[in-house]
This record gives C-alpha cells, structure tokens and sequence, in this order.
C-alpha cells in the first residue's frame, strides 16, 4: 500500500514524523481524511484529535488548533499545540482545566473573558480526550 510522509509540528517542537496510509484531521468544517496522493489542499483544523494511520498502527496526537498542508507525497500540520496520547499526563492536564476555570472566573472583560472560555474548552476536550484514551 503506498504511503504520505506526515510532519507534525508546533513553534516550539516536532511532535510527529513518519509515513501513514492515512491521516484523519479535525476541519473547520468537519474531519478531513487523507489518503496518499491527495489533491493539493490548505485547511484551518480545530481543537482534536488526528489518527495518523500506518499498517495496523495509529498514532493519536491531540492538537488545539492549526492549519494542515496537503501536498501528493507530504502531509504538513502546523499545530498551535499538540500531544501525542502516549505522552499525555492526566494529572497535569487536570491541573491546566483547573488553572483555566480560574482564570476564567477572575476575567473582568469581554475580550479576556472570551479568550479564558476558549482555553477552558480546549483544555475540557483535551482531557475528556484523554480520560477516553486510557478506557480503551
């Protein structure tokens, strides 16, 4: 079967680097999946989880956002953040949830008060996701 080079990465670090048969991402306007030899593509993803697919194996990476560049042979995602399953820490993943429901409660304007929400729901998918993750 053939394959896609798949890049994973954020400003600070690389997150992912390997071959996948295929890549599913969370869109802005629902998941996108991605097979080798895929149409030129440009794409906004949200807050999720990518399945990057090889053989029987598949790595999960929790991301909170970015943008994805589909090219034939590379998939590239520049990720605001991004965690792969294995890497997760539940405990300290509780801790940045309570740290941003503090924030949020201590906002006095709209503009923090939006920003505090949108980390706060990150942060309550994230370790919803990962919670998931160690069911399983």
């Amino acid at each position: 079967m053939s394959t896609v080079k798949v890049l994973v990465a954020t400003a600070e670090r690389e997150v992912y680097r390997g071959e996948a048969e295929k890549l599913v991402a969370p869109g802005a306007a629902g998941e996108l999946g991605i097979l080798p030899r895929h149409a030129p593509l440009l794409s906004e993803l949200t807050a999720g989880e990518l399945r990057i697919t090889h053989g029987e194996n598949v790595d999960e990476v929790f991301i909170s956002g970015g943008y994805m560049e589909v090219q034939p042979d590379v998939i590239t995602i520049l990720a605001d953040t991004a965690e792969r399953a294995t890497d997760m820490d539940e405990a300290a993943a509780l801790a940045a949830q309570r740290k941003a429901e503090e924030e949020l409660a201590s906002r006095k304007d709209d503009v923090d008060l939006a920003l505090a929400e949108a980390e706060l729901a990150i942060m309550a998918q994230r370790l919803a996701w990962l919670q998931k993750k160690k069911k399983h």
